[in-house]
């Protein structure tokens, strides 16, 4: 009696699928030909797990192994049984998905022709602040591949055409055996394009694409945050023997401001003003990023650090109607190079009478921590 395929593999009949593919995985390495040479023992043994494999992984074969077991099987394996000389079961089969996983789409098993689509660009874009408030419309120059103009991107003289490749008859791709295994690879004569060309063009040496400077415009809309990417469709690379382009992909960084500060859609600013202009109060303009000047009250005895909010004088918010706020913070200026007069007038100013309680207040707090 054949050995029951889950305890070949070391699973149990609960098993996921993703479970048991990982116990094969791990047993075939061990037991594989290439790893074992000259081993009988080793290849009888991945021939047998392989087997279990090809049967556990495909749901509708192991519903049919659960319940009529090995005998479901039998006279479909050929002469000799399903475990002499590696008939019954298609290697490639079984390790296909395996291969899938470990290298990829473009792996052992990969189909078709090679991909001609044109390479992907990125191109770095600096604007000023004022520009991501109001958006702008920018003109950039990238160095790029653009179709051959003489052969419209067929890489072929005129008269002439890409002829089918003799070496892969068209498939862009070629087999080879190594051992159990068949590994398929673009082809090395026309490089995964399935043609070849005899009479290739002189003005593109039969690429179908020549390297030109594009002059693109690029809408910017108001509100972009520094590190937005926009992406203009089939403005990168031309593809090779008229295979499509690629995309640009623009990188915008933002300018860092010399008076505004942004933080999402809010602005800050901070304003400077005198010690009498915080002490006596009155209104001060300051600006806005509109290119305005606007208009704020400031209250008497307001202290350096205040804030005042404007709002929607703030950033635009992409692809809406609505603004954030602006934010202006007072700095108050101590004076500097005083004329003799302006000393005594402040000192004589300050013998008047108690004017900064939040000081005095300080300071009797502690004399209270220190005993007096």
């Amino acid at each position: 009696m054949s050995q029951d395929f889950y305890e070949l593999l070391g699973v149990s009949r609960t098993t996921s699928a993703d479970d048991i593919k990982k116990a094969y995985r791990k047993l075939a390495m061990q037991h594989h030909p290439d790893r074992n040479p000259g081993d009988k023992e080793a290849e009888r043994k991945f021939k047998e797990i392989s087997h279990a494999y090809d049967i556990l992984k495909d749901p509708e074969k192991r519903a049919a192994y659960d319940r009529y077991g090995a005998a479901a099987f039998e006279g479909g394996a050929g002469p000799g049984g399903p475990f002499q000389g590696g008939q019954g079961f298609d290697f490639g089969s079984v390790f296909g998905d395996i291969f899938e996983e470990m290298f990829g789409a473009n792996g052992a098993r990969g189909r078709g022709r090679a991909d001609t689509r044109g390479q992907d660009l990125r191109f770095n874009l600096e604007i000023t602040l004022e520009q991501a408030f109001g958006g702008t419309e920018a003109t950039v120059r990238v160095p790029s591949s653009i179709s051959c103009e003489v052969c419209h991107g067929a890489g072929a003289e005129a008269g002439s055409k890409p002829q089918q490749c003799p070496t892969c008859q068209g498939r862009g791709r070629i087999r080879a055996q190594q051992g159990f295994f068949t590994v398929e690879r673009a082809c090395h004569t026309c490089h995964g394009a399935g043609q070849v060309i005899d009479k290739p063009c002189k003005s593109c040496a039969g690429q179908g694409r020549v390297r030109r400077e594009k002059t693109l415009k690029v809408n910017i809309p108001a509100g972009v945050e520094d590190g937005t990417r926009i992406r203009l469709s089939g403005e990168g690379e031309a593809g090779a023997r008229g295979g499509p382009a690629g995309d640009l992909y623009v990188f915008l960084s933002v300018r860092r401001h010399q008076l505004f500060e942004r933080e999402g859609a809010d602005v800050h600013c901070r304003v400077p003003i005198s010690m009498v202009q915080a002490t006596l109060g009155g209104n001060i303009e300051v600006p806005t990023l509109d290119g305005k000047m606007a208009r704020i009250n400031i209250p008497a005895g307001a202290q350096g650090g205040h804030q005042f909010r404007m709002r929607g004088k703030g950033m635009p918010i992409v692809r809406s109607s609505q603004h954030g706020d602006m934010y202006i913070e007072i700095n108050v200026e101590t004076p500097t190079n005083l004329t003799s007069k302006q000393k005594e007038l402040l000192k004589e100013f300050e013998k008047a009478g108690k004017t900064s309680p939040e000081s005095e207040g300080f300071f009797s707090k502690v004399k209270e921590m220190f005993g007096g």
